[in-house]
């Protein structure tokens, strides 16, 4: 049962830190503005990647998993 606590607790975490970046998104605006994200617009198409966004994000939760070890 602690395991189960333990997972419940983890997955609140990641509910209030998803819950944090919807409510101050619109402070976030330089996120998926980052030198090395991909974007394409021509007349009637439009490509968008963030690679360096993902990175990014990537990392920060790569060191949350690492702490939480």
């Amino acid at each position: 049962m602690k395991e189960i606590g333990f997972l419940l607790i983890i997955v609140g975490i990641f509910v209030i830190i998803a819950g944090l970046v919807f409510i101050l998104g619109e402070n976030l605006n330089w996120l998926g503005k980052l030198p090395g994200d991909i974007r394409i617009i021509r007349p009637g198409f439009r490509v968008y990647f963030p690679l360096t966004t993902c990175i990014l994000i990537s990392i920060i939760i790569s060191l949350i998993f690492y702490l939480f070890k």
